[in-house]
């Protein structure tokens, strides 16, 4: 039966309508998945732009903050501004720390030192936001760019989620019915890259694998740990300022249509789909899309063959991740807490 390509469209149409009326329904009667009161949440990169945002509206919803970045300066700004928006001003608690995420080993005394303030309890939440976007051509820039760029990009949050996870998932940490949440900040770059992003793409994309990985070890311990990758664009924030200053003229004609968003914004939409229990959370219409087309822009081997492999392999996916999800958990609830494993 061969379709006509108006027919093809509103068949496309119909899926788009039918995929945003389910995410509503989900959202109306799944209840909040990320509730904030009175938990406490560290956030990385809180000093200015969608950390401080994520911040302000966290605390205007009633939770303990601790926002980490490197200048003391930006951090004591920034924590007036967040206590001023708190629900509860005369029970919430603030603090910040100062921290650089490029440095080996840092989030570990970080981490220590939260759970001191947090009277022993490590943080509910913990959101890492700081990034940081130098662009230029691969061929003309410096390797130390690059290993700069998965220092702040990748190994900072990565270096974050081994040292809360290992808190979190500990022998003896408690189980409780409400779970913890450690959230990756990556990028639509993440999802779709174009020339400019040599530097700072591999990082990004780096993160969807780390968390694809860690989101199916959690199912091993008895502790209940959401893993979540939020996915921004272009941020009107001071980050995009030093970006500009370094952005090569191809990236910014390829980039002259995409929707610039404020960090107000941002945190708003991305803070709405943690809550809804998202994984992958998408901040504009455009994100989503990237997001829905997993291979994004890479060169096809067939262009027939693999878009009809596609649309295969995501109904496969619906009998085969239960299953391996599934053997993970079996495994997790016959072998007991991973750290009696033997290696």
């Amino acid at each position: 039966m061969e379709l006509s390509w108006q027919t093809a469209l509103s068949l496309l149409a119909l899926a788009v309508v039918t995929s945003v009326f389910a995410s509503a329904i989900m959202g109306l009667f799944g209840g909040n998945q990320m509730p904030v009161e009175g938990k406490t949440v560290l956030i990385t990169g809180a000093s200015e732009g969608m950390g401080l945002s994520v911040a302000e509206q966290l605390s205007a919803k009633g939770a303990n903050i601790i926002l980490v970045a490197r200048n003391v300066g930006k951090l004591e700004s920034a924590i007036t501004a967040v206590q001023a928006a708190a629900k509860n001003p005369s029970t919430q608690r603030f603090h910040y720390i100062s921290a650089d995420v490029s440095k080996t080993d840092y989030a570990g005394p970080l981490v220590a030192d939260a759970i001191a303030w947090n009277h022993g309890r490590s943080p509910d939440i913990v959101w890492c936001v700081a990034g940081v976007a130098t662009p230029g051509l691969f061929v003309d820039m410096d390797m130390s760019s690059m290993r700069y760029h998965m220092d702040v990009n990748f190994y900072g949050t990565a270096e974050m989620s081994h040292a809360i996870l290992r808190e979190w998932l500990a022998p003896n940490a408690p189980i409780e019915q409400q779970p913890k949440h450690f959230i990756m900040t990556s990028s639509v770059v993440g999802l779709y890259t174009i020339p400019g992003y040599a530097a700072y793409a591999p990082a990004k994309w780096a993160l969807r694998g780390l968390a694809d990985t860690i989101s199916q070890e959690v199912m091993l311990y008895p502790q209940n740990v959401k893993v979540h990758v939020v996915h921004p664009g272009t941020i009107l924030s001071p980050g995009l300022v030093h970006e500009n200053l370094h952005k090569p003229e191809i990236t910014k004609i390829l980039e002259e249509s995409d929707p610039e968003q404020k960090p107000e914004d941002v945190a708003r939409i991305a803070i709405n789909g943690l809550e809804k229990g998202e994984y992958f959370v998408t901040v504009a219409f455009l994100g989503t899309l990237m997001k829905w087309g997993v291979m994004g822009g890479s060169f096809r081997n067939n262009w027939v063959l693999d878009f009809f492999g596609a649309w295969l392999v995501q109904i496969i996916w619906i009998f085969v991740q239960p299953d391996l999800h599934g053997k993970i958990r079996k495994y997790g609830k016959k072998h007991g807490h991973p750290s009696t494993y033997k290696h």
